[in-house]
């Protein structure tokens, strides 16, 4: 029996620093995950947890940031790597999804010339070819009337077919990898669910390994496979999606399900927040970056406070399973999602992959 292959893309112990006046802030801190192909990661974490950050890192496309770590796509070793050897996988090997197609798509030039070029730069093909790529690639994703919408700017089009577009021009060299940031975010729903259902048939067409970044864990619950949940530049925990949303392990977790709105819940009944505020990531705490927001680190012991408060917890496998979380508290089986200081939700979304 032969050794299990290699995950498409390997991360381990990524760290993202950025230099400003007031200091060094490190975005991503000991960051590690795997995507294999024909698989979907999930990112999830609120503004500033380090999500996008990651995504640039693995494309590398930081400007002045230090990047350390390993980032290894395909067994290849990126960080590290030369600006012009990077540039080569890009669109190649792997390519990235924006979450605002109208910023990403150059105004003065036609969508079909955009995604022509893009795809000469890689193969040297001639300009017949290229245009015909691009028609292609334009009728797969769904943009009817290809050969005339090509022709046209990207003004003309509508938020969702200029997201389309986006993915057409990702998908034209035949990349192993896709990144997709937010890639639904300021689309209405049933557009939304156009797109998500369009990644997912390609990506089961293509063999894709994706990372799907998203703050919205209906977009999670619908798509990934796994889940890494991001908390302060850091994992605060990684299951599988059907685990994660059966009982989550980190307290954090467990509120970002409870802030969600239920079928179930009366109608006068308010949406749950997490209290406080996200961390500094200029004066980062010296223990567990959730602890001043935690409803079980709150109604630990004092032992357990001071803990939370002075060490930093590290990501540690729960209940002999593949999910790990980052919490002193959690306990073996993720005993943090079923502790009477952090509610338990009624009901989960149902994963519709």
């Amino acid at each position: 029996m032969g050794a299990p292959a290699a995950p498409l893309l390997e991360v381990r112990d990524l760290r993202v620093t950025f230099t400003t006046p007031r200091g060094p802030v490190r975005a991503v801190d000991s960051l590690g995950f795997t995507v294999e192909a024909g698989r979907t990661l999930g990112i999830v974490g609120e503004s500033g947890s380090g999500k996008s950050v990651t995504s640039l890192a693995v494309m590398g496309l930081h400007r002045g940031a230090e990047v350390g770590g390993s980032i290894a796509l395909a067994g290849q070793e990126l960080t590290g790597m030369s600006e012009k050897e990077l540039s080569r996988l890009r669109g190649r090997k792997m390519a990235m999804i924006f979450q605002d197609p109208l910023s990403s798509l150059h105004p003065y030039y036609t969508v079909g010339e955009q995604i022509a070029e893009h795809f000469r730069v890689h193969f040297k093909a001639g300009r017949a070819a290229a245009r015909k790529r691009a028609v292609d690639m334009l009728g797969e994703v769904g943009i009817p009337e290809p050969a005339r919408r090509a022709g046209e700017y990207p003004h003309q089009f509508s938020g969702g077919m200029r997201q389309r577009a986006m993915i057409a021009m990702a998908l034209a060299c035949e990349p192993d990898l896709l990144i997709a940031d937010e890639p639904t975010t300021a689309l209405d729903v049933t557009v939304q669910a156009q797109i998500l259902e369009l990644i997912a048939r390609l990506q089961q067409e293509r063999g894709l390994g994706v990372v799907m970044i998203t703050h919205d864990l209906g977009v999670v619950a619908r798509v990934a496979h796994e889940v890494l949940v991001m908390y302060g530049g850091r994992a605060a925990e990684q299951a599988g999606v059907d685990e994660l949303f059966a009982g989550p392990a980190h307290p954090y977790t467990r509120g970002l399900l409870d802030s969600l709105p239920r079928l179930d819940d009366a109608d006068d009944e308010p949406l749950r927040a997490i209290p406080g505020s996200p961390p500094s990531l200029l004066t980062p705490a010296p223990g567990c970056a959730f602890a001043p927001r935690c409803g079980l680190a709150a109604a630990a012991t004092p032992q357990q406070r001071g803990r939370c408060a002075g060490e930093r917890p590290e990501l540690l496998p729960q209940g002999g399973g593949p999910r790990a979380a980052a919490c002193h508290l959690a306990g073996a089986g993720g005993s943090a999602a079923t502790a009477e200081s952090v509610p338990t939700p009624t009901s989960a979304p149902e994963a519709t992959r």
